[in-house]
């Protein structure tokens, strides 16, 4: 099996995407839990749905500036953002 990769992301709403892997599978993912869960300073800005939406798929994953935030690629496709 190749490498699963994340090939596009667009917003629905709110702090939802819309991401398709490289093997055509399409799911919505709503970071708001994790997003409003955690406690440390650098995901306070992501509350924010202008800031949310400035991420970027690099090398296949979904990143907020410069790998602020990033999550593993195969818990995106499975919809499972954790809270820790």
């Amino acid at each position: 099996m190749s490498e699963l990769l994340v090939k596009s992301a667009k917003h629905k709403i709110g702090h939802i995407l819309e991401i398709e892997f490289n093997d055509g599978h399409v799911t919505c993912v709503d970071f708001a839990p994790f997003i409003f869960s955690k406690g440390h300073p650098d995901y306070e800005q992501y509350k924010s749905v202008d800031k949310f939406l400035e991420f970027e798929v690099v090398d296949g994953n979904l990143n907020w500036e410069d790998y602020t935030m990033i999550f593993p690629v195969e818990d995106i496709y499975n919809n499972r953002i954790i809270k820790y």
